[in-house]
């Protein structure tokens, strides 16, 4: 690595730690459950009474789990339909320079589906697929809609946890206006400023046609890419308006721009275990949530540095120099560009796949065996390190609440947290979370490969083709987007079978959190004795870090010593 790799790298984690904490203590102020005034009411109240009255919410009442499910589901079927019209009829509808036909049906529905499930996968070319206003008044505002979704679901099962004897909790209306307005409007406002200062193209103009210094004639396209590009890091989305995505120099122009992605990506998922730590009145609770998530995000990052970075053994054999000098930042530079490197590529590679956020600033398809497959672990790892804006938390806490159950059948007791008994009901649900999203993957990746729609867009053979394969499905049913490439994923079976691996990756899940957290909204606290199990200390971090190597690797190592483990023995 490169010194300017070391202190990017150095960068990054200062910003974290200083600003999750502080973010998590607003947001955890912003959802407070004890009746004190939330931060900014005088300057959000009004526009959220007016969201209210709008929609005839009464935010006084609260709902019961189901009635929240409830409200989540229409609230994301309407969200679906209205995108899939908006594709559908661009051609008729305004800021349509490019005079874009009306998208196709079936990527119309997987787009539809893709934004409203926070996935973002991309079946399309968006510079010559979408007009101005289908990104902006489509895309773009799911961009913002389904984390705060995210969120709304995270915040709904803290209350689970924290409540006692209560029958409710909260309102999904209020929770998913709150998230919007005081969360991701703001903070997206003052880094959309950033990135226009830094280079990323705002503007609404159509393609504009200029001459190279070859004397050809290039087009640049134009869009409001800057407000589009924040909340596609921020929310952890990862749609870009380009094809090329975070490569492209008009959404990732500079260096500092690629830090910023970075830093935004891992933000409000890191910022929630610390707000959960505030919201459970136990700060170490928090704390190790937080830390389970880093030793995580930690181990891919290190993996898919270290194989970027050390290039490929076949060239070191011809005598080809891979090592970082003054001339090249070395490692594999394939499928990347030179202003990121084979480093750089490493860490975005795995804040992405680590989180719900299918941006990408190489192509995952040109990394070595071993990165790419580091990449494809994370996803598997079921985006909880640290994970998707509130989904990674929930995600985490199901974890939480497996590795609970598991020290209680060790020490002989009945498992508790958060002086809450973890009983039937509670891991009956928390069984079905885990095995939904592999069932859709493993399910539909194994079809794939054997039947003639699955076989017609895989361009490569062997473990690769395989690898290529599951990691589309494993990035839509883990709500990632993100693509290896090398597989035609536009036809009818891939554009419906990635579709419904990205519901069941959203409300699959939902659903069944919802349910922990109107089952253990009703319990009574039991008191902490001699023979509770301490869930705030290291022991425990490490356990639970444990328990989700140990279920994902026997949900899935099968399919990785298929794919990318033999290719990069075989090299």
């Amino acid at each position: 690595m490169r010194t300017a790799d070391w202190l990017q790298a150095i960068a990054i984690l200062a910003t974290l730690a200083v600003a999750c904490p502080l973010l998590g203590r607003y947001i955890a102020a912003v959802f407070a459950d004890d009746g004190t005034p939330a931060p900014g009411d005088r300057f959000f109240g009004p526009v959220e009474r007016f969201v209210y009255r709008l929609g005839g919410i009464d935010s006084t009442k609260e709902q019961r789990w189901n009635v929240y499910a409830i409200s989540l589901i229409a609230f994301s079927g309407v969200s679906v339909l209205a995108l899939y019209a908006l594709q559908r009829l661009q051609e008729m509808l305004p800021l349509n320079p490019s005079d874009m036909a009306g998208v196709a049906p079936g990527i119309a529905w997987n787009t539809a589906v893709s934004f409203v499930t926070n996935t973002n996968w991309q079946s399309y070319s968006g510079e010559s697929t979408m007009s101005h206003f289908t990104q902006m008044a489509g895309l773009t505002v799911q961009n913002f809609c389904s984390a705060a979704v995210g969120l709304a679901v995270a915040v709904a099962l803290i209350r689970g946890l924290v409540r006692e004897r209560r029958g409710t909790i909260g309102n999904f209306w209020v929770d998913l206006t709150k998230a919007v307005t005081r969360i991701l409007l703001p903070i997206s406002f003052v880094f959309a400023l950033v990135f226009v200062g830094n280079g990323v193209v705002q503007n609404l103009s159509g393609p504009t046609e200029v001459a190279t210094l070859e004397g050809a004639t290039q087009t640049l396209p134009g869009g409001a890419i800057a407000s589009q590009e924040v909340i596609k890091v921020l929310g952890t989305n990862g749609g870009g308006p380009f094809n090329a995505n975070s490569i492209h120099p008009f959404e990732n122009p500079t260096g500092f721009t690629n830090l910023m992605q970075i830093v935004l990506i891992l933000l409000i998922p890191f910022a929630m275990a610390f707000a959960f730590g505030r919201m459970a009145k136990n700060r170490k609770q928090g704390y190790v949530v937080a830390a389970t998530m880093f030793v995580l995000l930690f181990g891919t990052a290190a993996n898919n540095v270290y194989q970027e970075t050390s290039g490929n053994p076949a060239l070191t054999q011809l005598g080809v120099t891979q090592r970082a000098t003054a001339d090249q930042s070395g490692g594999n530079l394939e499928g990347k560009d030179i202003r990121i490197g084979s480093a750089g590529c490493g860490v975005f590679s795995a804040a992405t796949t680590n989180t719900s956020t299918g941006a990408a600033n190489c192509q995952h398809d040109s990394m070595t065996p071993a990165g790419g497959g580091g990449a494809l672990f994370a996803m598997m790892l079921g985006e909880i390190s640290p994970g998707g804006v509130g989904s990674g938390l929930y995600g985490m806490l199901v974890f939480v609440l497996m590795a609970v159950f598991l020290a209680g059948l060790m020490v002989g007791r009945t498992p508790e947290y958060l002086g809450k008994r973890i009983q039937t009901a509670e891991i009956k649900l928390v069984v079905l979370y885990i095995l939904f999203v592999p069932l859709v993957v493993l399910g539909f990746g194994a079809i794939s490969v054997v039947v003639g729609p699955g076989l017609e867009g895989q361009l490569n053979t062997g473990p690769h083709g395989l690898s290529e394969i599951v990691y589309a499905f494993t990035s839509a049913g883990n709500n990632n987007g993100s693509a290896f490439g090398g597989l035609t994923a536009t036809n009818d079976w891939y554009t419906t079978t990635l579709g419904l691996c990205m519901l069941v990756g959203r409300f699959f899940l939902a659903i069944p959190t919802l349910a922990l957290a109107g089952s253990l909204v009703r319990k009574r606290r039991v008191p902490v004795t001699s023979g509770t199990f301490p869930t705030d200390t290291p022991l425990f971090a490490g356990l639970l870090t444990a328990t989700v190597l140990i279920v994902v690797g026997l949900t899935y190592f099968p399919t990785l010593a298929l794919g990318p483990i033999v290719e990069h023995l075989a090299r």
